[in-house]
């Protein structure tokens, strides 16, 4: 008998059809539109020997407790705070994430976001739109700044900080970053120095988080770490939205204390109706986009499919995040295809 596999929500083509090919699917009739809800996934995981998620969906001890058979959660994204991660593992649970497949298109948007925000890009499409450009338009309008001479502050410098700092040596910029161990081998390669948290803070013009979302990291960028930076600063984040204060965020942003910001994540998603940063000219707002390209997303659900059927296959899966679980369950105790 084949093993099940529940997705919350179907893969792209890529992904399907390898988990086609070796299990039963569910919930069958799902559209690759629609997620399922709460309830559908507490009883869909009930009989499953995998789950296929996504950040939005919870993965806690209340579910797990009623995931008897679930040998693999295999999660499509590289963020995993969305899984408790413990329990799985003391459940003998394998976790499977999409690293290094979504770095790059992560640094590109990184990259739109700050070219947005300092050229002034969604003003003047705008500008244009609204049919107000004219030979009389003021010359000082939409002045932005260069890159070139400016420092770019990474904070985060694994995978995707990395990224971020090779595209920096195009543009010309001082580089500097600070993450918990020293990255020798990259500041080599890309000519970055690490600094102190305080003095990443102080010295960025560009400020790019890159952080994975935990205890330590949660509101690692606060009231007291905002009122170190330069008024003239831009802050990026890519990551995960609780990095940020959003309301301390806000209050620098209205006070003129920081220049701007380019947001693609939020502390809830998706943004309130009535945020105050819907209502800010000097942020750029994106909804969660930033693997969002056609071959990305296609390599993370190949990725997905492939930790699931490792897994399930009694092999080492290609991105295992808990390797406490191999203690707890050997591969070859996993083994159902």
């Amino acid at each position: 008998m084949k093993p099940k596999v529940f997705l919350t929500r179907h893969l792209p083509s890529a992904g399907m059809a390898k988990l086609e090919a070796v299990a039963e699917i569910a919930p069958k009739d799902q559209s690759l539109n629609r997620h399922v809800t709460r309830g559908e996934l507490m009883r869909g995981v009930k009989d499953a020997d995998a789950l296929v998620c996504y950040p939005r969906d919870k993965i806690d001890l209340e579910l797990l407790s009623n995931a008897r058979r679930l040998k693999v959660i295999s999660t499509y994204s590289v963020g995993y705070d969305h899984i408790d991660i413990i329990e799985a593992t003391k459940r003998g649970i394998y976790i499977t994430y999409t690293p290094d497949v979504l770095s790059g298109a992560v640094a590109d948007l990184t990259w739109a976001l700050m070219l947005a925000i300092s050229r002034h890009i969604i003003d003047g499409d705008q500008f244009v739109r609204r049919g107000s450009w004219s030979f009389d338009s003021d010359l000082r309008f939409l002045m932005g700044h260069d890159f070139r001479g400016k420092t770019l502050g990474i904070l985060g410098l694994g995978r995707i900080g990395a990224e971020v700092a090779r595209r920096g040596r195009g543009f010309g910029m001082k580089m500097i970053y600070f993450s918990r161990r020293r990255k020798r081998n990259l500041e080599n390669e890309l000519g970055i120095g690490r600094v102190s948290f305080d003095k990443l803070l102080a010295e960025s013009d560009y400020l790019s988080i890159n952080l994975s979302l935990n205890e330590a990291t949660h509101h690692i960028i606060g009231r007291e770490q905002l009122a170190k930076m330069k008024k003239t600063a831009i802050i990026v984040n890519t990551s995960r939205g609780a990095v940020i204060d959003e309301n301390a965020l806000v209050e620098a942003l209205r006070r003129g204390s920081l220049a701007g910001a380019g947001l693609d994540v939020f502390e809830v998603e998706p943004l309130p109706k009535d945020s105050p940063l819907l209502l800010m000219s000097n942020v750029v707002l994106l909804p969660h986009i930033a693997s969002a390209t056609v071959e990305t997303r296609d390599k993370m659900a190949e990725l997905v499919a492939d930790n699931v059927i490792d897994v399930l296959s009694g092999r080492m899966p290609k991105a295992l995040l808990n390797r406490d679980v191999l203690l707890m369950k050997p591969l070859n105790q996993t083994r159902m295809m």
